[in-house]
């Protein structure tokens, strides 16, 4: 087999953007709507695509197709590789449209609430036609988003996949702590313990991530059942108004609820729960010079925000 077939010019691009096509409508039809040609002309470019690549890509099924083994394969860097120029598209038309790259961050529930927004007012003050982007997800997916190029570096906790494709720098730590309405029954009383929270409902963070995970541990330490009236969310706005309409409890970010004072801490901490927060890049990629500018300014919060929280406590 010609182990230099897919470099010797015969896969192009039209390929790859209709193998993912194909994997995401789940059949010919679909995809050929989606490109906008006739479903004859998928069928013939899906024979040329699996001939250069010398396999079966897709699988008929009663539900339509569906990839085969070596089509997940070619499907998962046909993605890195779509994104990858896309990536590249935006960053040009960025340069042309406003002199300056676009920047993509991506965070989570840790680095959205304090330390992102106040870095994105520092950095639009001194560029104001410098485009940012801010994608919010759970940690697995702004993984995956990471490693597709699909966000130039992520903000918050350390990222879950393997450390050899990231790079993370700590900027800070941030305790956690459990937030409820600050006329709550548990506040009142001064409850101190799991098993006298566990009555009440809960504000969970959806799996998989990682506080989650060590909530669940958290409980299973201290032998104390997981919470049966459970939602699971990582919205702030939805969970601030759960919290203040009902008995329900939720972990929190330190910097979250201190400045809000319809919300209080019970005076418990979570000593296992991670806390660091800090910048994720991927490794060997160098962030453009729009993403470095922003970075620039999360360090430089992030050490006014490490003494804020010195200054702090939510006993």
């Amino acid at each position: 087999m010609d182990q230099q077939r897919f470099l010797d010019g015969r896969l192009k691009m039209r390929h790859l953007v209709l193998v993912i096509a194909i994997a995401e409508n789940g059949s010919l039809l679909g995809a050929a709507k989606d490109l906008h040609v006739t479903q004859p002309a998928v069928t013939r470019a899906l024979r040329e695509t699996e001939s250069i690549v010398g396999v079966e890509l897709f699988v008929r099924g009663p539900r339509g197709v569906r990839p085969t083994a070596f089509g997940e394969i070619l499907l998962d860097h046909a993605r890195a590789v779509v994104s990858t120029m896309t990536s590249a598209q935006d960053r040009i038309d960025g340069l042309l449209r406003d002199g300056a790259e676009p920047v993509r961050v991506g965070t989570n529930l840790a680095g959205a609430y304090v330390l992102l927004p106040s870095a994105l007012v520092r950095l639009k003050a001194e560029h104001p036609t410098l485009t940012a982007t801010v994608v919010e997800g759970l940690g697995a997916d702004l993984d995956v988003r990471l490693a597709h190029g699909e966000v130039d570096f992520l903000v918050g906790r350390p990222p879950a996949g393997a450390a050899s494709r990231f790079h993370h720098a700590p900027l800070y730590e941030e305790p956690v702590g459990l937030v409820a309405r600050r006329d709550h029954p548990a506040i009142e009383s001064g409850l101190r313990s799991l098993a006298q929270l566990q009555k009440f409902p809960w504000i969970l963070p959806g799996r998989p991530t990682a506080l989650r995970d060590e909530l669940d541990e958290l409980f299973a330490r201290h032998e104390v059942p997981l919470p049966r009236n459970v939602i699971e969310c990582s919205t702030i706005l939805t969970m601030r108004s759960i919290l203040l309409h009902t008995d329900a409890i939720t972990p929190l970010p330190l910097l979250i609820g201190a400045d809000d004072d319809a919300l209080g801490y019970l005076p418990i901490r979570l000593e296992t729960v991670p806390r660091a927060i800090g910048v994720t890049t991927l490794a060997g990629r160098a962030p453009s010079k729009s993403a470095q500018l922003l970075i620039g300014h999360l360090v430089t919060e992030a050490q006014r925000i490490s003494a804020e929280i010195a200054r702090l406590d939510f006993g």
